[in-house]
């Protein structure tokens, strides 16, 4: 049997404070959350998170919008020049499968690596 002792255990959605709360715990439920472990459904998620957000006037979660900040980093990171029209869901699942690997695990070491990019620059605004 497996112990989940120092594992991050999921929280009540009325305690997450935003949208990377959330896909933190997505990360911990994949299966509770997106059907068939596609990054095309997690996209769809987003979308409805900000659609959802613009409607009750919260902070709207701009960073994984088609043309958003994710988006902007994610180009360059997969060797790309120029923004794909097919958005950044369906370069994921491309590069994945070009690798051998699974596109939301892929996903999420992305969304890892585009947090600690993001790091300084929060860090600058804070100042």
């Amino acid at each position: 049997m497996t112990s989940n002792a120092g594992l991050p255990k999921p929280r009540p959605l009325h305690e997450l404070c935003g949208v990377h709360d959330f896909l933190d715990d997505v990360r911990l439920r994949p299966g509770m959350y997106v059907r068939g472990r596609s990054v095309l459904h997690l996209q769809s998620i987003l979308y409805g998170y900000s659609v959802a957000c613009e409607i009750h006037g919260a902070p709207a979660a701009k960073d994984f919008d088609h043309f958003g900040p994710f988006s902007e980093w994610l180009w360059p990171r997969l060797g790309m020049q120029y923004a794909s029209p097919l958005g950044w869901a369906v370069e994921i699942e491309r590069a994945a499968e070009a690798a051998g690997g699974q596109p939301l695990d892929m996903f999420f070491d992305l969304l890892d690596e585009f947090r600690a990019a993001q790091a300084p620059t929060a860090n600058q605004a804070a100042r």
